[in-house]
């Protein structure tokens, strides 16, 4: 995730108590002014009371007029001043609150500017925060894995057939969205691209499924081309079966026998060509040989005479009839079919491991003949991985033919992705070297993923990954792939033999191939035509995916480390590959596709979402014109429609 949690939003300023006359403080000034002046008053009493008493005194002739009007005017002296005291204290006491009224009046002027700077301050840091908001929950978190600029083959190491089936159908959504050609080669005996059929048929595309050896006379694969190309099929077929055989007498044998007998002869009439070569002319059961009937008889003494007729070239047409024969109906009843996309041969999984060699060597046989012949055709170089291939139980395979369909497939700009259970130590250097992108599934033992430890981390990364866990690189994996795939682990089709229920009802015009798919589209398709889809679109509430929301990363995160034990303990979607700065985990579900958080492009291609997440935040005046500004106050007066004016 490029752009950073920008974490909760600035606290907006509050406006403290208001500042004002405290009753308290003016009663203590009361109390005080009264405290003060209580003498006063006790002097105006005393002076009022003898005025008073000197009322009576006059008409009784207690005293004379004279002394009673002395006694009232000298009270009268000493009472004016007393009052004139008072007066004067009483203001005083009024300029005190006048003046402390004066001085909270400009404290709460002070306080109202600092906090509409404070909250214009807020209003700033609220923009910032909410672009870095934006920016953190509009990136994608699921990027895509894309081979680096000049790799032309992946090799992936391990892994159970739940991983290979999502990885099969990720690479088959990946060539549907850009509309290339894909060709999946399945040894595995299981329906692993079963989920890719069903992808590609609901995206209108008709996939070509052969599964041999029940689809043998419909495989038309390798049964058009020349004499040179079926020659070097065959006898790479006949190779495969004998370690000891030579492949360029073999090839020579064969080569010699198309030429006598037309270069587009089937198998069956080979296979009677070589029964000529291993049949004796003196031999008296001959002519009852249904397999002899299919060479005419004029040919035979061709055939002996250009190929030879001592005993070692007919124990070697022997060994070749012997080797040719599962393959005596190929072709027979292949019609002109029309060009497809997305083409899957497969084994079926009552073969032992004998034959599904020999179906898949003679399919990588045919296809590095085809590959040949578009390379030496091609007037301009092809966009890389525009022909996807992909080979699963490539350790069934021999490890020239491997080689050889490599060479080819670099020649034509093909891409390939080869899928090894183990990988045989003769085909190591699949997984090192210029061209090649190793990938790590769930390894089936320790000496294996002891073995993958110095492809993933150098000699001295899996050194100290072996010596203890602390040594051993972190790998951050989502639950996602933890779930889904664990989930799913158990749900691979046996075959090819797919539900009429779930397929496409709906009058779509189906055809062979599309020029590309829009994203939107596929991540449709994905969610409702394979089990992958449906799955992760269930369990997407795991970490917010399914609303797009963001949770912390340690709230979905887990940590997963690169050693032995963690290799084995992979999910079955989970791939470990090398990258620039350590070992990168990615899933291969599919599903992830239909995430709103997920993207096609990779990490590399889109730092739009640092630089927005690092962008400062818009002047108030420009931020006004896009947005309203952020709520500084109570919320406005709720309009009523009962009350409006309706005039």
């Amino acid at each position: 995730m490029p752009a950073p949690d920008p974490g909760p939003p600035p606290q907006r300023p509050s406006p403290g108590d208001r500042i004002a006359l405290s009753p308290e403080w003016i009663s203590a000034q009361r109390e005080n002014e009264a405290r003060t002046h209580r003498p006063l008053y006790v002097a105006l009493a005393v002076l009022g009371a003898l005025a008073l008493l000197c009322v009576p005194l006059w008409p009784l002739r207690v005293l004379p007029g004279p002394v009673v009007f002395g006694s009232w005017m000298a009270c009268a002296a000493v009472a004016l001043p007393i009052a004139v005291a008072l007066l004067q204290g009483r203001r005083v006491t009024r300029e005190r609150l006048r003046a402390e009224e004066r001085r909270l009046e400009s404290e709460r002027s002070a306080r109202e500017r600092d906090l509409r700077e404070r909250q214009e301050e807020h209003a700033r840091a609220y923009d910032e925060w909410q672009t870095r908001k934006r920016a953190y929950e509009a990136q994608p978190r699921w990027y895509g894995v894309r081979p680096p600029e000049g790799a032309q083959a992946v090799a992936v190491v391990g892994g159970e057939d739940a991983g290979w089936s999502a990885l099969v159908t990720t690479v088959g959504a990946s060539v549907l969205r850009v509309g290339g050609d894909l060709t999946v080669l399945d040894l595995s005996g299981r329906g692993t691209a079963a989920e890719l059929c069903a992808l590609v048929k609901r995206s209108a595309v008709v996939p070509r499924v052969w599964v041999l050896p029940a689809d043998l006379q419909r495989m038309n694969l390798g049964t058009n081309l020349g004499a040179d190309q079926r020659a070097r099929i065959l006898a790479s077929l006949a190779s495969a079966a004998d370690a000891d055989a030579d492949i360029d007498a073999d090839e020579t044998l064969l080569l010699r026998l198309l030429e006598v007998l037309g270069p587009q002869s089937g198998v069956a009439t080979l296979l009677g060509g070589l029964r000529v070569l291993s049949t004796p002319p003196d031999d008296p059961g001959g002519d009852a040989d249904p397999a002899l009937g299919l060479v005419p008889a004029d040919r035979r003494a061709e055939l002996r005479a250009r190929c030879g007729s001592d005993r070692g070239v007919r124990e070697r047409a022997w060994e070749l009839e012997r080797h040719l024969a599962p393959f005596e109906g190929v072709g027979r009843r292949a019609g002109e079919e029309p060009y497809a996309q997305v083409k899957v041969i497969a084994t079926d999984r009552t073969l032992g491991e004998v034959s599904a060699r020999a179906y898949g060597t003679y399919t990588v046989a045919a296809l590095s003949e085809l590959l040949e012949l578009r390379a030496a055709r091609a007037q301009a170089p092809a966009r890389p991985w525009q022909h996807t291939i992909v080979v699963a139980g490539a350790e069934a395979l021999p490890p020239h033919d491997l080689d050889r369909l490599g060479e080819t497939a670099s020649a034509a700009g093909a891409g390939m992705v080869l899928l090894f259970r183990e990988v045989p130590e003769d085909a190591e250097h699949w997984l090192r070297g210029a061209g090649r992108l190793p990938v790590i599934m769930r390894q089936p033992t320790a000496a294996a993923a002891a073995r993958m430890l110095p492809v993933l981390l150098g000699p001295g990364g899996a050194q100290e990954a072996q010596a203890g866990p602390r040594g051993a690189p972190v790998l951050r994996m989502h639950r996602l792939t933890e779930v889904i795939g664990e989930a799913l682990r158990e749900s691979v089709a046996d075959g090819y033999v797919g539900d009429t229920a779930e397929d496409v009802t709906a009058p779509v015009s189906m055809r062979n191939a599309a020029a590309s798919l829009a994203p939107l589209d596929l991540a449709r398709h994905i969610r409702t035509a394979t089990t992958w889809g449906r799955t992760t679109a269930q369990a997407a509430g795991i970490g917010g995916e399914a609303s797009g929301e963001q949770e912390r990363a340690e709230d979905v995160l887990s940590d997963h480390r690169a050693d032995v034990h963690g290799l084995r303990t992979l999910p079955p979607t989970a791939m470990v590959l090398p990258g620039a700065e350590g070992p990168v985990l990615a899933d291969a579900n599919p599903g992830i596709l239909t995430l709103p958080t997920a993207t096609l492009s990779t990490v590399d291609d889109v730092p739009e979402a640092a630089s927005a997440a690092e962008a400062p935040a818009q002047p108030r005046g420009a931020a006004a014109q896009e947005e309203p500004p952020p709520n500084l106050g109570p919320p406005p007066e709720r309009l009523d429609w009962r009350t409006a004016d309706k005039g």
